[in-house]
C-alpha cells in the first residue's frame, strides 16, 4: 500500500481539508487500509459518499476500508502527526 497515493487522490475532494492515510492490520487480508479525515469548516460526508468518491477512480484495493471523521490528530509537541498513535487507536477500536 502506498499511503500517500491515496491521500493526494483524497486531497481532490473539494470537502477535505487534511488527511491521513495508514495500515491497519487485518487476519484475512494482512492490512488493511484506513483514514482518517479532517473536512474543512460546514461541510459533511459519509464514509459511503468517500467510498463513491474514490469507486472507478482509483483501484478497488486502495479504497479505504475503515474511514474516520476526525477534528483533530495526535501530534507530538513539535507539531508532527503520529501516524502509529492513530494506527494504535484503530486495532484497539477494531479489536474491541
Amino acid at each position: 500500500m502506498y499511503p500517500r497515493e491515496v491521500e493526494d487522490f483524497l486531497y481532490t475532494n473539494p470537502k477535505i481539508t487534511e488527511v491521513q492515510v495508514f495500515g491497519v492490520p487485518d487476519s484475512k487480508m494482512g492490512e488493511e487500509i484506513c483514514a482518517w479525515v479532517q473536512l474543512h469548516a460546514g461541510q459533511t460526508m459519509t464514509v459511503n459518499e468517500l467510498k463513491d468518491f474514490c469507486r472507478d477512480q482509483i483501484s478497488h484495493f486502495k479504497v479505504p476500508r475503515h474511514v474516520r471523521f476526525v477534528e483533530e490528530y495526535p501530534m507530538t509537541v513539535t507539531g508532527k502527526i503520529q501516524k502509529f498513535v492513530m494506527c494504535e487507536k484503530m486495532q484497539a477500536e477494531l479489536e474491541g
